[in-house]
C-alpha cells in the first residue's frame, strides 16, 4: 500500500494530464479518489452529432479504473491498461454531466481486473472490463 502522500502524488499526476485536463475530468469526491471521476459533455467531448464521443468515454473509464486500482497499488509498483472491452449503451447529449466509477473485481500479483461504469443522472450509460498489468516502477 502506498502513503496518503505518494497517493496524493498519483492522482494528481492523472489530473494534470493535459487531456484530461481539456476534457474537463473531475474527482467526484477530492477526499476519496477510488470514488471515481465526473466530466460534462460540452464542446471539447463530443462528436459532429453534438452527442459525447465514444473514445472520450473509453479514455474515461480506463481513468475511473486505475482510480479504484490505486489504493492497493504499492509504492514501487504501477498500473498499465493491457485491455479494455467497453459498452455503449446509450448516446449522451451535450450539456449532460457523466459521472465514471471504478471497482477492482481481483487484484493479483501481476494483474489486476476492474470493472468501470459511465452514469448519467442515474442511468448506466456505458461500461467496461479493463485488465491492467502490474509493473515495477523504476
Amino acid at each position: 500500500m502506498t502513503s496518503p502522500d505518494v497517493t496524493a502524488t498519483r492522482v494528481q499526476a492523472v489530473l494534470d494530464i493535459p487531456l484530461h485536463r481539456h476534457l474537463g475530468m473531475q474527482l467526484r469526491d477530492p477526499a476519496h479518489p477510488p470514488a471515481g471521476i465526473w466530466f460534462p459533455v460540452d464542446e471539447a467531448a463530443q462528436n459532429q452529432a453534438a452527442l459525447l464521443h465514444g473514445g472520450v468515454v473509453y479514455t474515461f473509464l480506463d481513468v475511473a479504473a486505475f482510480l479504484a486500482l490505486l489504493p492497493s497499488l504499492g509504492t514501487r509498483e504501477h498500473a498499465v491498461t493491457h485491455d479494455l472491452t467497453a459498452s455503449l449503451l446509450r448516446p449522451v447529449p451535450a450539456g449532460a454531466r457523466v459521472d465514471l466509477t471504478g471497482s477492482v473485481l481481483r487484484r493479483g500479483r501481476a494483474v489486476a481486473f476492474l470493472r468501470s461504469e459511465a452514469t448519467v443522472d442515474g442511468v448506466l450509460v456505458a461500461s467496461a472490463q479493463v485488465t491492467k498489468s502490474i509493473v515495477p516502477i523504476g
